[in-house]
């Protein structure tokens, strides 16, 4: 099995990679399509099922459809572009997609919301059609956005593709064999996965991009943390992290607060995404965009508050948590409308404590125990966003499954490795208790938080 870095962590736009970033992928691959028919067509049409319908308007699927249609993509995104196309697009009831000229496509009637049972291969379902003058269906395909931005065909999800590429060095897909490997090979998890990275690009390239990465996340921790005001999408939720960073500013070197004060340290690195992917921002899905923050929250934390942490070294936090990300993603998965939250937040939770253990000079068998306590500690969690928003219990829930990460990576780094729950069994249990969960807590904005909210 080979999943890229760089397939874990993926530039994109808020506020989520399932609703948002995967459904305009979709819509690109549609074009995609369409422009290698022997025959022309006239107009689009789009329905969106499962998941995607019941959040889709507070996940801003139905925008991120529409955009793609039109030629956007996640990774290329222009704000204020985009604006005005969607104006444009609803005003003449026309797209202008790339290579297929001007189609009917008019939002209010043909993109629909299907609230009824969810398509049969993923909660995360859409169907895209490009009819003729006459207004008949003469090409469809469906798509499933399976988590983090990834998408697939009906066809690929029945038969997956055959592994493409040339043969990685360390082809784990358990974290047993990963162990396995690493004693036998003498060499850390990061440096594994760098030698199957190494078998797509040279170092030069795969430096350049993972400092990329950190770049993005480190300028979007920055402007969370700098901008104030209320996030939009009906909920009046306004933005905390730019005071209480703030704040803790102020109280800097005073020493007049508790040592687990550093723990808001944490918390407002994480919110600070997590603002900014709900008012939807540029953020790197980690590994998806609703656990955006866990990630970079780790990395700022340990950068700028632990004592020797060398900024040369985040490449082999990314791939280490990369390489973790990718046995969440292949056993069982890494979407909150398959798994719930539990599969957002507790990944990122492990991925963050499995890098940080890394860089704090834990061996292979260390760091795989600190992403087993992180993970086991967020197991039966619910994806339950209020109005479908990413924003309650979103947010916050990231600073926390930072805090975990920390004190997951710090219990782990304080024993010698060995422990009771493998990390593999940990994930099967995830997985089990994913497919065990009742519909309405796998991000439909159904159950939970999501139906217990103030009437006011």
């Amino acid at each position: 099995m080979f999943l890229s870095v760089f397939e874990m962590f993926k530039i994109g736009i808020g506020p989520s990679s399932s609703h948002t970033m995967g459904p305009m992928v979709a819509s690109a691959r549609f074009l995609d399509h369409l422009r290698g028919l022997p025959f022309g067509v006239s107009g689009l049409r789009a329905s969106l099922h499962g998941s995607l319908a019941f959040t889709g308007v507070g996940h801003a699927t139905d925008r991120a459809v529409i955009l793609g249609l039109a030629g956007f993509t996640p990774d290329a995104y222009d704000a204020e572009r985009a604006e005005e196309a969607l104006a444009t697009i609803h005003e003449r009831g026309q797209v202008e997609a790339p290579g297929l000229g001007l189609l009917r496509f008019a939002p209010k009637t043909d993109l629909i919301f299907d609230y009824g049972p969810p398509l049969p291969g993923h909660a995360n379902g859409l169907r895209l059609m490009a009819t003729d003058a006459q207004g008949d269906v003469i090409a469809q395909e469906t798509y499933y956005s399976i988590g983090g931005g990834f998408v697939v065909t009906d066809a690929e999800l029945s038969n997956p593709p055959a592994p493409t590429g040339p043969t990685t060095p360390y082809p784990f897909e358990s974290a047993a064999q990963m162990l396995e490997m690493a004693r036998e090979s003498g060499r850390s998890i990061a440096a594994m996965k760098r030698a199957n990275e190494l078998t797509r690009m040279g170092p030069q390239a795969l430096d350049d991009r993972l400092e990329r990465l950190w770049q993005v996340m480190r300028d979007c921790i920055d402007r969370g943390l700098a901008t104030d005001g209320v996030l939009p999408g009906g909920l009046s939720v306004r933005r905390r992290a730019h005071g209480i960073h703030a704040a803790l500013q102020a109280e800097y070197g005073l020493n007049l607060t508790a040592p687990h004060t550093i723990n808001d340290w944490i918390s407002v690195y994480a919110m600070a995404v997590n603002e900014e992917n709900a008012a939807g921002g540029q953020v790197v899905t980690a590994p998806t965009n609703g656990a955006a923050g866990v990630v970079p929250a780790t990395i700022r934390y340990w950068l700028d508050h632990v004592p020797g942490a060398q900024p040369s070294r985040v490449g082999e936090f990314l791939l280490t948590a990369a390489a973790i990300g990718g046995l969440v993603k292949h056993n069982a998965s890494i979407s909150g409308a398959e798994c719930g939250c539990q599969a957002e937040v507790g990944s990122a939770s492990a991925m963050a404590a499995a890098g940080l253990a890394a860089v704090l000079g834990g061996t292979p068998e260390q760091v795989e125990n600190a992403a087993e306590i992180a993970l086991e500690h967020h197991l039966g969690m619910t994806c339950d966003p209020v109005k479908g928003l990413v924003q309650v219990p979103c947010i916050e829930r990231n600073g926390l499954g930072a805090i975990k990460a920390v004190s997951a990576a710090s219990l782990a780094l304080r024993g010698d490795g060995t422990h009771f729950m493998p990390l593999d069994n940990c994930i099967e249990a995830m997985r089990q208790t994913g497919a065990d969960m009742s519909e309405k807590y796998k991000e439909t904005a159904l159950g939970g938080l999501a139906v217990n909210i103030p009437n006011c």
